[in-house]
């Protein structure tokens, strides 16, 4: 009789917890696997040289050798083919070993190869952007402390620009691919064809821990030049993982066409189909027209997305054959709810593994349980591993609300607050090569006692009641558009390059149906000077990249700043690029004219209905 009243009990206590917790099952689950990847990890780490992502590639390359691993347009590599190529790579880089080396290349294999050459080597990699130019170029490579940079022969013309700036940082240049020789350049291709592909010794990476910085990826700084996060061993293997807690196994066929320069394409992506040992297509750049047809032809399973690729897929065309694909998995960040409905509505029951983290961040969350819009879930579990907190804070002066006591204030349940994460052993800030300055303005101190430090994201999240969380906005000196985040400061310093412009405070507004922020700048002309369209338009072009350009201009009187010298933004973000919203004259980039033209009501009203697209 006692065991049907326990059994009864027992059945009643499960079924009130799932009523009370309905997602404790899932979250317990994504908790057990994330703990036992920590394991792993500590195995890795216990190894002398620590197991790399390097040492999974080799040990893919032995047990199945003849597998697959890129296919480039026509291209195909199986793993023997990509060790054997990038051991020659080595064997031709051997008096780079141990030193830091830029690369400076567009998504093909020998980027890969190249990075796995370099790794042979026990080199630390700085990945660059391939749309900087001149004085971001230089400044890469000095921040890294590169005295290699090496480069493809498109790229030439950009490295031979800022050459004699790289000569005086005794920097040298190597080219791996072309036949040209270029003055100032060498091109290695010969050397390369001759060089052994026997695997250098281990000896040469014999002194890397999981500590050690694997890469430099650079992002976006207030400063106005790029910063290079520091990316440890240990960061490339949590960020490798994040196709294994998504269930990608061994079988799947991954679609990267993001920059292998950015960590989205390079450590989730290329770094993650390596730890999972499975088949790459990879593509030069990203087209919303070949897409699914690639997906198609090559039986991909996964794919990889951030929120501007998967608006871009939604805005083609409907076709009969939208869902006759292969695809089962889509993984990243940054799609909007609305985006992500579409997007099953149009092609299928495809899983959407959304994510959130930054480069250089101490904390990341994993949409695990399919909730449309969030980035992920508050973790009894994770919070205790890796604490973390919403605060208040004051968009004005743009810093947390603090208390009487000179502590942060948090935010409420169901409030807007920015996220931190609590700086420790667990979840270190590395911080950002030669950079102290702006290492120590992502410090936030005094947060809830005296002493204590977190990780200031610089993002507001909004956790809700059921304890789902959901990107908000971005703060600080930065904007994101068309998947690249801009530095405000150094758009501002190329606008005022120009005679006419007194003054510049760049700022990004929203566009209806669009995803992050498109650049908006404020000027203060020079007295007796007109703004210039056609100048302003070609200036941008040859000095900005495309996202980074400003497509709305705003003419006032004379800009606003704050009680300490700080350009007001605020009020210009939500006024944005409205003509009713204000008397100032509005300007926008007209792409076929090559010039700025007056921003009208008509303009603002087909771009606001969409029938206009930026």
């Amino acid at each position: 009789m006692l065991c049907p009243l326990l059994l009864g009990l027992l059945l009643s206590a499960l079924l009130f917890l799932y009523i009370r917790f309905p997602f404790l099952p899932q979250d317990c689950a994504f908790a057990l696997r994330t703990l036992n990847l920590g394991r792993l990890l500590a195995r890795f780490g216990s190894r002398t040289p620590c197991f790399t992502t390097l040492e999974r590639f080799a040990e893919a390359a032995r047990k199945h050798p003849d597998k697959l691993f890129i296919v480039f347009g026509d291209e195909r590599y199986s793993y023997r083919d990509a060790d054997r190529i990038s051991n020659r790579l080595a064997n031709a880089l051997r008096d780079r070993s141990g030193q830091i080396v830029a690369l400076f290349h567009g998504n093909a294999p020998m980027y890969v190869f190249t990075w796995l050459a370099l790794a042979k080597l026990g080199c630390t990699v700085a990945l660059l952007n391939t749309n900087i130019r001149s004085r971001s170029l230089v400044h890469c490579c000095e921040c890294s402390g590169a005295k290699t940079l090496i480069t493809a022969a498109e790229l030439v013309p950009a490295v031979l620009e800022v050459l004699p700036s790289l000569r005086q940082q005794q920097v040298s240049v190597l080219m791996l691919s072309g036949e040209a020789e270029t003055q100032g350049i060498i091109n290695l291709t010969n050397q390369v064809s001759r060089a052994s592909d026997e695997a250098p010794p281990i000896s040469l990476r014999q002194h890397i821990t999981m500590k050690s910085p694997a890469l430099y990826i650079y992002t976006s700084g207030t400063t106005g030049l790029p910063k290079a996060a520091v990316v440890t061993h240990e960061k490339v293997w949590m960020m490798s993982f994040l196709q294994r807690l998504s269930g990608v196994c061994s079988s799947d066929i991954v679609y990267i066409c993001l920059p292998l320069y950015h960590s989205a394409g390079f450590l989730a992506g290329l770094s993650g189909a390596i730890e999972r040992g499975i088949t790459v297509v990879l593509k030069s750049k990203f087209s919303a027209s070949r897409f699914w047809d690639d997906c198609r032809e090559h039986n991909v399973t996964v794919i990889q997305y951030i929120g501007e690729v998967m608006r871009y897929l939604c805005n083609t065309p409907e076709r009969e054959n939208d869902r006759q694909h292969s695809v089962r998995l889509a993984l990243g960040n940054g799609i909007r709810a609305e985006t992500w409905r579409e997007f099953l509505r149009r092609f299928g029951d495809v899983h959407v593994c959304e994510c959130y983290g930054a480069t250089e961040g101490n904390i990341g969350f994993f949409n695990y349980t399919g909730k449309i819009g969030s980035i992920g879930r508050v973790s009894a579990i994770h919070k205790m591993l890796f604490p973390y907190a919403f605060l208040k804070f004051d968009p004005e002066k743009e810093e947390p609300v603090r208390g009487s006591d000179g502590l942060c204030v948090e935010a409420a349940p169901g409030e807007t607050g920015l996220l931190v994460a609590k700086i420790h052993k667990l979840a270190p800030f590395e911080g950002y090569a030669k950079n102290s300055t702006q290492t120590e303005k992502k410090r936030l101190r005094d947060v809830f006692q005296k002493g204590d430090m977190y990780f200031n994201t610089g993002d507001l999240i909004l956790a809700d009641r059921e304890g789902f969380l959901y990107f908000q906005d971005r703060i600080g000196d930065t904007f994101r558009w068309k998947g690249e985040n801009v530095a405000t400061t150094e758009v501002s310093e190329i606008l005022v390059m120009l005679d006419f412009i007194e003054a510049a405070n760049v700022y990004g507004v929203t566009v209806p149906g669009h995803e992050g922020r498109v650049g908006m700048a404020a000027l203060q002309l020079t007295d007796g000077m007109e703004f210039d369209g056609s100048a302003a338009y070609e200036h941008m072009k040859n000095l900005l990249p495309a996202y980074a350009r400003p497509r709305f201009i705003r003419i006032q009187e004379e800009l606003r700043m704050t009680g300490t010298f700080k350009q007001v933004k605020v009020q210009l973000v939500q006024e944005g690029f409205d003509p009713n919203s204000t008397r100032d004259r509005l300007y926008i980039m007209e792409e076929n004219q090559q010039t700025f033209v007056p921003l009208t009501e008509e303009i603002f009203s087909a771009i606001a209905a969409g029938r206009t697209r930026l």
